[in-house]
């Protein structure tokens, strides 16, 4: 142990335990109450211990254990990657985390295969370390760490809300701080720009357990804010929406544009389903809207610090073939 340590074990090895080994603090006190931990020669299991300069201190870590999720040889477009991280543009329809409905198929499974051996262990456990998700039907980007040192670095910036996150998402209407209507909806706001901002509390719905519902006592805290990037019928119906995250909960686009009366098109779960003025747009835009079969929502850029490197880092990914061809179709009629 070196000069002057914390008082703390946990703090102590925290500080002092070398980066190579790729131990978060997390792990470290799990290793802890584990009995991994000697002191002077002294198994030790309360993370709360006192030390002292120059005691020994010896930590038993045994090699990750395979995933019992099963590794999977499905297509991945990479954007970025390194020893510590993988940057991932999710294709829509693609779940990211196995569950009972979806065993299979998932990105976790892809990423098993793809990283094989790079995978270092993420809490002791040869997995993808998945800090942030995006729904099955929305597209776009999405980092997953390789090992423990990276997950836990990339855990705390998503925790302090320091990660940039931008969406692409086509609406109805066109929110406006000019609308008496969003005046009157609870929760929203403009900022300079004509930029909407909402802010609530989310939490599950009570009786639909799919879905999440705008609260304002109880549930957490959620702030999402918007604008106009273009418009699109005559009078305009419909709109291409630049998203961004203060907060980052689920569903939080999709139930904060819902919550303020700009649906995302495509999305069922939350009203993404409605009829348009007659002769706004032309028959050929208005049956692309009608037919769009998910939430029109695609995670644009994400940025963030690399958690080993400390590089501030941004990637950026097109929007993907079938909202293109959707807003391509909707500018026949703007």
């Amino acid at each position: 142990m070196g000069e002057e340590p914390p008082a703390r074990l946990d703090k102590a090895l925290a500080r002092d335990v070398p980066e190579a080994a790729q131990l978060s603090r997390t792990r470290l006190v799990r290793l802890i109450e584990q009995g991994a931990v000697r002191v002077a020669g002294l198994g030790v299991t309360d993370p709360r211990a006192r030390v002292a300069a120059g005691q020994l201190i010896e930590i038993e870590v045994e090699a990750a254990e395979e995933s019992h999720i099963a590794a999977e040889e499905i297509p991945l477009e990479i954007v970025f990657e390194d020893a510590d991280l993988v940057v991932i543009n999710k294709p829509a329809g693609m779940v990211v985390h196995p569950a009972p409905g979806t065993p299979s198929g998932t990105l976790v499974n892809a990423l098993l295969a793809h990283c094989g051996a790079d995978l270092s262990g993420v809490g002791g456990v040869k997995r993808p370390g998945i800090v942030h998700r995006i729904d099955k039907d929305t597209s776009g980007l999405l980092v997953v760490a390789k090992s423990d040192a990276a997950h836990h670095g990339l855990a705390a910036q998503f925790e302090k809300h320091s990660v940039e996150r931008y969406y692409r998402a086509v609406v109805y209407g066109v929110p406006d701080a000019n609308d008496p209507r969003l005046r009157g909806v609870k929760g929203a706001s403009f900022e300079p720009g004509n930029i909407l901002k909402l802010t609530t509390q989310l939490a599950r719905h009570k009786t639909d357990r799919q879905r999440q519902a705008v609260l304002f006592h109880g549930g957490r805290h959620a702030v999402t804010r918007a604008r106009t990037v273009e418009r699109f019928g005559t009078p305009p119906v419909l709109a291409l929406m630049e998203c961004w995250l203060e907060t980052g909960r689920t569903h939080q686009i999709r139930v904060h544009m819902a919550h303020a009366g700009h649906g995302l098109v495509g999305d069922a779960t939350y009203g993404g389903k409605r009829k348009l003025p007659k002769n706004a747009l032309p028959e050929i835009a208005a049956e692309a809207v009608r037919a769009f079969p998910r939430q029109a929502l695609h995670a644009a850029v994400l940025g963030f610090d690399h958690p080993v490197t400390g590089e501030n880092v941004r990637f950026e990914a097109p929007i993907p073939q079938d909202m293109a061809d959707l807003i391509e179709k909707l500018r026949l009629g703007a």
